[in-house]
């Protein structure tokens, strides 16, 4: 594919970290007026067995940084790809070209693999003007879209109740990576699944190495849920909050929540994001009284089909 004018298209792995969460952090700051991005937020990025190979950043004149695109394979039908684009005049150009190196990279995988892949695109922010419309133009379209709730720590949180036999307790990943990936697959939450047992392991370790936890819900010594969150720099983030569907209705998601927000205070956070699924939610309005939401914005994932 030619590169247009004066881009340059290098890989991810030679750009400093710290460069791409400025870049993330400008891209949230004009799409929603608030940049929530950590170093840790993209370093969990990065830690994809995949991405050496399959992330690629575009630059323009001085070397600036316009766009970063990432691709992975998780065991699913379909190729999960980030792509994040510095607003500005050039926002356009960069958003289709990236787009179009994403397609055609996942044919490249299609072909190496001898079978089809759609295309995920996650991450596009409600206010983001440009890469809406560029994915819609090239084949996408709209998929799942998930909340995420803004909660102030500065004040206690108060746990919620717990199913009647509910325990909550750390998950080991070396021992409960198994019962933590069933749930993340089984859950009826949308957007992409690591549907690789090895790489969703992979993921959970990287996650307590950067300052990150899994708590599991068990009834009557059964696991029903199990929440990823993550502290970095006085900001939480809840990652994923999966639960069995024949658990759904009994407050296992609402607890698990309210317990992580418990650990990530006690971890000196002052803040959170939480990642939620609004269609599984049987009442959206009582998960904002309880955990008091100050902000909301919404994170949608666009989807092309395979072509094969």
């Amino acid at each position: 594919m030619t590169l247009p004018g004066d881009f340059v298209l290098r890989r991810s792995a030679d750009v400093p970290v710290d460069t791409l969460v400025r870049l993330v952090r400008a891209y949230e700051e004009d799409s929603t007026g608030t940049a929530a991005c950590t170093r840790e937020d993209v370093l969990l990025a990065i830690s994809h067995p995949h991405y050496e190979d399959h992330s690629w950043c575009l630059t323009g004149p001085g070397e600036e940084l316009l766009a970063w695109a990432s691709l992975a394979l998780n065991g699913g039908t379909d190729a999960d790809a980030a792509l994040t684009v510095r607003p500005g005049p050039r926002s356009a150009a960069a958003a289709r070209f990236m787009v179009l190196h994403l397609l055609d990279r996942t044919d490249a995988l299609a072909l190496s693999y001898g079978t089809a892949f759609g295309l995920a695109v996650g991450g596009v922010l409600d206010g983001d003007t440009v890469l809406p419309h560029v994915l819609e133009d090239t084949g996408f379209v709209r998929g799942a879209t998930i909340a995420q709730y803004d909660v102030d720590l500065s004040r206690p949180v108060t746990p919620a109740a717990l199913p009647r036999g509910g325990h909550i307790r750390p998950a080991v990943p070396a021992e409960d990576a198994d019962a933590l990936h069933a749930l993340h697959v089984r859950s009826r939450a949308r957007g992409p699944k690591t549907h690789d047992p090895a790489l969703f392991r992979a993921r959970v370790r990287r996650l307590g190495e950067i300052s990150g936890f899994a708590l599991l819900m068990e009834i009557a010594g059964h696991p029903v849920g199990h929440v990823l969150a993550q502290a970095a720099s006085g900001q939480g983030r809840i990652l994923e909050a999966a639960v069995a569907p024949a658990s759904r209705g009994l407050g296992v998601g609402l607890s698990l929540i309210a317990a992580a927000l418990v650990e990530l205070r006690r971890r000196s956070c002052v803040r959170a994001l939480i990642a939620v699924d609004t269609s599984q939610l049987l009442a959206p309005e009582a998960l904002h009284r309880a955990l008091g939401v100050r902000r909301e914005r919404s994170v949608t994932y666009f989807h092309r089909d395979p072509e094969w």
